[in-house]
């Protein structure tokens, strides 16, 4: 069987609903069970302490990547299976985009937003054909959803723009979106 990795995208912090926190665990435990390898943000905060912490439990393997000025904002997670330090945020992208094969984006912040855009972006481009997963727990990403529509009925975006994003409110509707993406 293939040891995929996959690409989570999520808060350094908790959110308002419990609802984040226990899929963000069910998300963890869901990547362990299939053998996969979690790739995310280093962190041991807010909703990516709880993924990966999920994923250590159920004895998946994990990668971090951290910048040097994150370290101590967001408790660099060091018991990692690899923990990476890079010198910037662009360098922290790439390197977790680079070694996945497809990404999860889970209810976040402006540092979630910003890796959404820049990986649908380079999906767009053609830099990578990865799936792209939202992870709308509780409707979180209803108005992006919304926005991604306006943009192309605003004749901004073509409409397969849409085609590179595909939407579960669940994490076991994510891995069954993942399942069948990388088989």
């Amino acid at each position: 069987m293939t040891k995929f990795s996959i690409c989570v995208y999520c808060g350094s912090r908790a959110g308002a609903l419990p609802a984040y926190a226990s899929e963000a665990e069910a998300l963890g435990g869901a990547i362990a069970s299939e053998g996969w390898r979690l790739v995310y943000g280093a962190g041991d905060v807010g909703l990516m302490g709880t993924v990966a912490r999920a994923a250590q439990t159920g004895g998946a393997e994990t990668f971090g990547v951290i910048p040097t000025h994150l370290l101590s904002l967001e408790v660099g997670k060091t018991d990692l299976t690899k923990f990476i330090v890079t010198e910037t945020m662009h360098e922290r992208k790439k390197v977790m985009v680079m070694n996945a094969d497809a990404v999860v984006v889970m209810p976040g912040g402006a540092g979630s937003l910003d890796e959404f855009f820049e990986v649908l972006t380079w999906r767009q481009l053609g830099l990578h054909s990865k799936p792209i997963v939202l992870m709308d727990v509780a409707g979180y990403w209803g108005p992006l959803r919304a926005l991604m529509e306006h943009v192309v009925d605003q004749g901004f975006a073509e409409r397969s723009l849409l085609d590179f994003v595909q939407a579960a409110a669940s994490a076991e509707e994510v891995m069954t979106i993942l399942r069948r993406a990388l088989s």
